[in-house]
């Protein structure tokens, strides 16, 4: 998502899902603990007055509204863990495994031998 958006400016917003159907309205904004960025999105669905939590990364602020690009079904689907309450690391990963996804670190670079250092005697 752009990153130069205001997390207060989220609040109060209309969201949208994939094809275009209303979800509900943004209820709260999730930053990320280390980074500070925000990372989830808590969508006041109407569906049993319930919030649910969407990821902020993959969806886009365009004309006023959040569109996030998952089925309507899907986020009605996502686990729920209130709002108002610190999403813990565990919560999280469900929801990215909820969603899809990917959550694992990208492979370590590969060691590879440049030969010997300078100075040093091949022994």
């Amino acid at each position: 998502m752009q990153s130069d958006i205001d997390p207060r400016h989220l609040i109060g917003r209309k969201a949208f899902d994939r094809n275009g159907t209303k979800i509900g309205t943004v209820d709260e904004v999730y930053l990320d603990d280390a980074t500070g960025v925000p990372e989830w999105a808590a969508i006041r669905t109407g569906f049993f007055s319930r919030d649910a939590f969407v990821p902020l990364e993959p969806s886009r602020l365009e004309d006023g509204t959040l569109h996030v690009p998952f089925d309507r079904s899907l986020i009605k689907d996502a686990p729920d863990f209130g709002v108002g309450r610190h999403l813990s690391p565990a919560q999280e990963l469900q929801l990215y495994h909820h969603y899809g996804l990917d959550t694992t670190a990208p492979p370590p670079p590969e060691d590879r031998d440049f030969g010997r250092l300078a100075g040093q005697d091949e022994g």
